[in-house]
């Protein structure tokens, strides 16, 4: 409230075209200018792997770590009957046709650990299982915690996500 007008107004203008610019990536329904964004372009990427996300968030947040090489499929949310979130609301039909279309190998299941997001994975592990390998991101501890501070549930994931070491 204490800038000049001219910068709110630059700032704000800023704002305006960023909205007219940015849509959606007409293959993964990530943000991008151009029809089809740089991940689904990249000739670099692994085309067999499928990375499922609730939003582009969460995909610049894996993409941050850059172990991942696959492409991506953005829901546009997550199943929520309580918020009146169905999954017709969701980017999933165009998931399975893509699944399908693009003869997939796995498709990793990345949403948040919440009911949502539980449920969400269930029902596309149930839709996706006929055409392709379906997993799902471990969820444990993070780095630097105690055991003794985290809760019940984020310790069996935690188990249950557990790796060999050989």
């Amino acid at each position: 409230m204490r800038q000049p007008e001219e910068k709110i107004q630059v700032f704000a203008n800023a704002l305006l075209n960023a909205r007219q610019q940015v849509g959606q990536c007409k293959t993964c329904f990530h943000l991008s200018a151009e029809n089809e964004c740089e991940i689904c372009k990249s000739e670099k990427r692994q085309k067999e792997l499928l990375c499922v996300v609730a939003d582009s968030r969460d995909l610049i947040a894996l993409e941050r770590t850059r172990e991942y090489k696959g492409l991506y499929h953005v829901l546009g949310g997550l199943i929520s009957p309580m918020d009146g979130m169905t999954p017709e609301m969701l980017n999933i039909s165009t998931l399975i046709t893509r699944v399908n279309n693009e003869h997939t190998k796995e498709v990793i299941l990345a949403l948040t650990p919440s009911v949502e997001g539980d449920t969400t994975s269930l029902y596309l592990a149930g839709l996706l299982r006929p055409f392709t390998k379906v997993s799902r991101i471990a969820y444990g501890l993070p780095v630097g915690s105690e055991l003794e501070y985290a809760d019940e549930i984020t310790l069996t994931r935690a188990l249950e996500g557990r790796r060999s070491m050989n």
